[in-house]
This record gives structure tokens, C-alpha cells and sequence, in this order.
């Protein structure tokens, strides 16, 4: 029997995993234990009662249930913040690990983006030598890691010194290093580099609205008066999460992705050109009945600063969404793709080829425009 332990289920990736863990492959039930922040024991079984509702698994359902626990505790404090009979019975029960926890916010001060990444990084190891009966580890980490390289980024340990576009990057990046280290002693893991994660392919479903959704905000110029910046030949790499959480539970057992890089992504083919995804964007606002201004392309330099200026005039919701559009800005400024071709080939086998984006971006953005007020 396997023994799943994830962190990140309250994140995009983590909440779509976990269902596709829970169904029985080989004849084997799979069993999964959750790390979850909670302020108490009672709080820990809202926040599960709140997945078990996401994921649409009713209260009747007691042989999927039975099978999934919650444990409160932390991925950045030592030993998770568990006591120690949890955290003993959890590594003699624990098969399976898959490290998706992370704050996604890229405006951190880095100490506090290291403590976020790279001690969780640490905590994890420490699990996995303390778990004799562990048999792999699945690493989730982010494209972002290629900072401010230039053209496309590659499929392996990226060694040069580069800079980066934020603190989250840098994180994640120092994080790849304690998992390097792992994998040059001889663990048994694979790291997984997703690229922006959006909703699932088949009803556009996301746990939470994270990045890829407040740049919508601004493609569509309602939070920015109409003004925007030119975007020249920026491309944006999305990616669903139902899709990364695939590759990730195909990779957890099979051995052949041990010490690989694997890019859950677009692609250069077919991550989107944004002056044409902002066009897809307004017309789908415009139809889910969103008034919109008309656009005004600017200079970036000129966009800046009349948006620093007119800024002031906005309700301070709209005030601190803009204070994060410069990260976006600078991310974007750069003419940088993610290589995904030998990904590609080794997904080929399973069968879990790329979902071009046009096959599932409209059930993106109806998802989330079903859901935010007008």
C-alpha cells in the first residue's frame, strides 16, 4: 500500500493531485496525509471539510475519506511542526512524498521568501532520510528559477549566476540547490518546473485565484483605467494544474524520472503572444457582462508613471493590486521561453501530451468570472 505525503493540498496544484492519488491504481489502495496550517484541531477539520468540498467528495463517501488524513502542522518549522508521535508515525508510514507547498507571492522580502522555500526544501529531506520506508520524493519547483536568462530556459540544473525578477524566484532557485545536493547522495527524487498554473482543462476549476488571474485584471484594463503598457513580443507560459498534477502522479511511480527536470509547460509554441491574449481577455470579460474601458497603449516608461500618479484616485484594493504590477512588468520585459522538448518526448509514453491553450483558456476565464463580482 501507498503512503502519499503532500504538502501545498490547499494550493492549485496540491488540491488537484490529491484526487487523482486517491484512485486505486494496480489494484492498491493509496492512502494520503496532508499538511495543513491550522489555529487548532477544530480548525484543521474545516480546513479539510473545505477540500473534501472542493474536490467534490460527499460526506457518504467514507471508503475515499477513510483514506485521507490531515496533519497540523508546518512545512517550514523543523520536523513540520509536529509532535513527535506524528511525525514518528508518519515517516514509518510514508511511501510517497510530493513537496508542493509555497508562497507564490514574489514581492517578499527574501529572507522571508527563503524561509518559504528553502526551509521547507531542508524539511523535507529531513522527512525523507527519516522515512526507511520512502521510496521517492517529487519536488515541485517553478520555471521561474531561470531568473533573467535569456532565450529559452533548459531542462537541467541551471549552475551559472544569473539574477532574477524577484524573490520568489531566487528562493525556488536556492531551494533547486538543497535538492541537487540530495539527488548527487543518491535520493531517489524528481523535480517538477511548472510555469504559470491555471485552472483545470475540462471546467476551468482553481482552488485559488493566483497570479495568472490578477494579470487578467490588468489585461483588461479595469484596474488601470484602460492605460496599458506595450507589450511588444511578450509571451505568457500558462499552464493547467490538472495537467501538472498528471505528470506529477505518473512520475511518482514509475523510476525512469529519477534525476530528471521535468518542464510542466507550454512550451515556446504555445505560450501565448499577450497583445492578442489581451484581446481574448476583454471579449470574454465584455461577455460575462464586465463594462470595460477603451485601451490606451503607452510607452511602459509613460504607463508607469501615469499609473503611479492616477493610482491615488483608486479605492485601496485597486492601490495595492497595482503595487505588484511592476514585478509583472519586469517579468514580461524579458524575452525568455522555457524549453519543454524532452518532457514532451518522455510524456509521450504515458500519453499526456500538452493541452494547447486555446483548448481550455475560455473555461479558464468563465470559471473565474462566474465567480468575482461584477
Amino acid at each position: 500500500m501507498k503512503t502519499y505525503f503532500v504538502t501545498g493540498a490547499t494550493g492549485a496544484i496540491g488540491s488537484a493531485l490529491i484526487p487523482i492519488l486517491l484512485q486505486d491504481t494496480q489494484g492498491k489502495e493509496t492512502r494520503v496525509r496532508l499538511l495543513l496550517r491550522a489555529k487548532s484541531s477544530e480548525d484543521l477539520a474545516l480546513r479539510l471539510e473545505a477540500l473534501f468540498s472542493f474536490w467534490q467528495t460527499h460526506a457518504d463517501d467514507i471508503p475515499t475519506r477513510s483514506r485521507v488524513k490531515a496533519l497540523r502542522g508546518d512545512v517550514t518549522l523543523p520536523r513540520l511542526g509536529l509532535d513527535e508521535a506524528d511525525y514518528q508515525a508518519l515517516c514509518a508510514e510514508c511511501t510517497h512524498i510530493v513537496h508542493s507547498a509555497g508562497n507564490v507571492r514574489m514581492n517578499l522580502p527574501i529572507e522571508q521568501a527563503r524561509h518559504s522555500s528553502v526551509d521547507s526544501a531542508q524539511n523535507i529531506i529531513a522527512l525523507a532520510h527519516d522515512s526507511p520506508r520512502l521510496e521517492k520524493v517529487e519536488f515541485v519547483s517553478t520555471v521561474g528559477v531561470g531568473g533573467r536568462t535569456h532565450g529559452a530556459v533548459p531542462e537541467e540544473w541551471i549552475l551559472t549566476p544569473r539574477g532574477f525578477h524577484n524573490t520568489y524566484e531566487q528562493a525556488k532557485a536556492e531551494a533547486e540547490d538543497v535538492i541537487r545536493a540530495e539527488l548527487e547522495h543518491g535520493m531517489a527524487l524528481t523535480v517538477h518546473r511548472p510555469s504559470m498554473v491555471v485552472g483545470d482543462t475540462i471546467s476551468g476549476r482553481i482552488i485559488h485565484f493566483q497570479v495568472f488571474y490578477h494579470l487578467c485584471e490588468f489585461l483588461s484594463g479595469r484596474r488601470t483605467l484602460g492605460l496599458a503598457p506595450g507589450f511588444g513580443v511578450a509571451r505568457l507560459d500558462i499552464v493547467p494544474a490538472d495537467y501538472v498534477a498528471k505528470i506529477i502522479a505518473w512520475s511518482s511511480g514509475t523510476d525512469i524520472t529519477i534525476g530528471r527536470i521535468l518542464h510542466s509547460c507550454s512550451g515556446p509554441d504555445l505560450a501565448l503572444p499577450l497583445v492578442p491574449l489581451r484581446e481574448t481577455v476583454r471579449q470574454a470579460f465584455v461577455a460575462a457582462g464586465r463594462a470595460l474601458p477603451p485601451v490606451i497603449n503607452l510607452p511602459t516608461s509613460v504607463f508607469r508613471a501615469l499609473l503611479t500618479g492616477v493610482s491615488f484616485f483608486m479605492p485601496a484594493e485597486t492601490r495595492r493590486a497595482i503595487k505588484t504590477l511592476p514585478v509583472f512588468l519586469d517579468y514580461l520585459a524579458t524575452e525568455q521561453s522555457f524549453s519543454n522538448c524532452n518532457t514532451t518526448a518522455l510524456l509521450a509514453t504515458p500519453g499526456l501530451a500538452v493541452p494547447p491553450p486555446h483548448s481550455y483558456l475560455d473555461k479558464v476565464l468563465a470559471y473565474y468570472l462566474g465567480r468575482i463580482q461584477v
